[in-house]
Formats: structure tokens, sequence, C-alpha cells
């Protein structure tokens, strides 16, 4: 099993490192959703599809027996129209070699999950992957399941195997890591992001407008 550094620029995410892997954002998840309010994961996982959009992260998005669970949501799905979701049988992601084909063919080490449910379509592939490799960083706030303590207990679970907890937003902070890399995300993409964060997309289209500059289209689209 790898070892993820704990301290240091090493535990920090980066746009070059990092890949990104949703898992099963569809109705019949979102059903059973009782960690979260619902919206707030549609919120939060489609404001960081949006974010590793602008910052060239690549994203997979999959789907497990969606002829029955339903569609990829269409929020999220409309972020990478072009793309169709990898739809599996395995409950377990990292079982399915197609996906495992699909991360490693980016050459990335730093493997970002979000998906519900949390204690079995994250826990599973995050615990799976971390033993071959990977840093595996599992965005909880873009994740749920079907408690508040099967949520919980899927966290502690991953951060026991050494699995690295984080919300949408600081992955976005860390990706962009410096405020003067005005290249690495359009303004328009990152105000697109920036309206899934709350009032901190609220200020920023005041900052906007004290100093007189047009808002960019915040719909990403």
């Amino acid at each position: 099993m790898t070892t993820s550094p704990k301290t240091g620029l090493d535990a920090l995410l980066t746009t070059e490192e990092s890949v990104l892997l949703l898992i099963d954002h569809q109705p019949y998840q979102f059903a059973n959703l009782n960690s979260h309010e619902p919206t707030m994961i549609v919120n939060n996982v489609v404001g960081l599809a949006k974010a590793a959009k602008g910052y060239g992260v690549p994203t997979i998005l999959t789907t497990v027996v969606e002829e029955r669970g339903g569609n990829l949501i269409l929020p999220l799905q409309d972020v990478f129209p072009d793309q169709k979701p990898i739809n599996r049988t395995f409950i377990n992601t990292w079982e399915d070699q197609r996906v495992v084909d699909a991360v490693k063919a980016t050459g990335r080490k730093k493997l970002v999950i979000a998906g519900l449910w949390t204690e079995i379509c994250v826990a599973m592939p995050a615990l799976h992957a971390a033993a071959e490799d990977f840093q595996v960083y599992a965005v909880t706030d873009a994740s749920g399941g079907t408690s508040a303590e099967a949520h919980d207990m899927a966290v502690r679970r991953m951060v026991q195997a050494g699995v690295i907890p984080i919300t949408w937003q600081v992955a976005i902070a860390e990706w962009q890591r410096d405020w003067a890399r005005t290249n690495l995300i359009s303004p328009e993409d990152q105000a697109a992001v920036l309206a899934h964060g709350g009032a901190t997309g609220v200020v920023t289209a005041w900052e906007f407008q004290l100093l007189n500059t047009p808002v960019p289209n915040t719909t990403g689209q």
C-alpha cells in the first residue's frame, strides 16, 4: 500500500497529478441519501466537476446498473455532455477493469473520488485503489450515505486506511494554489465554479461590480 504524505507540499493536490472519479450520482442513490441534504450534494458535485473541467483535471464518470438506477443526474452530465459514463454491475467500482484502465491511462497518481453512497461506492474503491500505488482523496461533501452514521463510519474507515478526506472547495483551493496563477482557469469557468460556493459566489460577483468588470456567465454553458 502506498503511504500518502501527511505533511508538506506533496500532501496537497495539484492539477498535474489529479484525476477525478465520480461514482453513481444517480436517482436511485439519491432516493436513500440521508446523511446530507440531497440538493447540497448535487450543488457540490456539479461545482467540483466544473472545477475539474476548468482546471483540466481528467474526470471519469460512472454509473451502476443505470437501466434500473437511472442515468447520471442531468446537471452533472451537462458538464461533460459528450462523455458516456461507464455503466457497471460491480458494486466496487475498482473491480471494473474499464474504470481502472481509464484512471491509469491518465498517468496520474492523486485519485480524487466522490460518489453515492459513501459507505459502499466511495469506501470500496478508495480502499482498493489505495493499495495500488494511488494517493486517494475522498471528497466528503460531494458524497453521501444512507445515514449520517453510515457516512461517518465510512470516512473513519477510509482515514484509518490512509485515504485523505477533503471537501470540494478545498480541492479547488489546492488546484489553484496561487491566485496569481491566472493562466490555470478562465474567468468564465472560475465564475461557473464559484456560483456553487454560496456566499463566496455572491461576493465574487460583487467584487466584479466594484472593479467595474463585466461579470462572466456563471452557468458554465
